[in-house]
């Protein structure tokens, strides 16, 4: 059944949009009505997720782009802004992890871990909240984790930068509500993508990345009046 199309005419930006639960939520997005934005470190998977989505009939822009890195966020959101209109709804869902021992990682893993997941989210929302705030509303949806939440062996670093951005999540969450604006935070188990250590898992139990994407339906389509600041998502059945 095709979706009704209410966000038609608004503009999308997803982070890490060439695949797994970024492509999920762009495809949705779109669905939607959304025109979608979606940028990637790997240009050729880039190219491979614009072509998928406009065969759909999206509207679709793919900017390369390392959000790790002010330069590329100032110029992803106003390349976005100028193709597509002004950004109302941001996915930060870029990612990266590292499972391992603490004490066998390094200081680059730890950089990487946490200017991505978390550093990279900063940049972002930064760049897009003057706009929303001057339209007085928009959506920024964080992609954490229930890692965020729960500690485990050889998830030292990542679970560090989840926490760290579920903190980030629902101070800004406070200081932008007042305009108009939602930041929420989805949380989900494990989901079965390229991402993550699934070994031993029955990844038929798992989570899929369009149950993510439904979560995230569910946030921009809720009514003006109300604010859910975070979904937590696990599967049925332990995988």
């Amino acid at each position: 059944m095709a979706k009704e199309r209410t966000l038609k005419g608004k503009t999308a930006l997803v982070t890490g949009g060439s695949r797994g639960i970024g492509l999920a939520i762009a495809h949705t997005l779109g669905e939607l009505g959304a025109n979608v934005s979606i940028c990637a470190r790997d240009a050729h998977r880039l190219e491979r997720a614009v072509s998928e989505l406009k065969a759909r009939g999206i509207s679709t822009l793919g900017i390369h782009a390392d959000v790790t890195l002010a330069a590329d966020v100032e110029l992803l959101v106003q390349k976005t802004q100028t193709s597509l209109g002004p950004i109302e709804i941001v996915i930060n869902n870029a990612g990266t992890g590292y499972f391992g021992p603490v004490q066998a990682s390094t200081e680059a893993v730890w950089d990487s871990v946490l200017d991505t997941n978390l550093k990279g989210v900063f940049l972002l929302t930064k760049a897009v909240a003057p706009g929303m705030i001057e339209r007085r509303g928009g959506h920024i949806i964080n992609i954490a984790s229930l890692a965020g939440k729960n500690s485990f062996a050889g998830g030292a670093i990542y679970c560090a930068s989840k926490w760290g951005l579920l903190g980030f999540t629902h101070s800004a969450a406070e200081d932008l509500r007042a305009y108009g604006i939602r930041v929420s935070a989805v949380c989900p188990g494990s989901v079965a993508t390229e991402f993550g250590p699934h070994t031993g898992k029955d990844v038929n139990k798992m989570l899929k990345a369009e149950d993510v994407a439904h979560a995230v339906e569910m946030l921009v389509t809720q009514a003006p009046q109300s604010f859910v600041s975070e979904i937590s998502m696990r599967p049925t059945q332990k995988p």
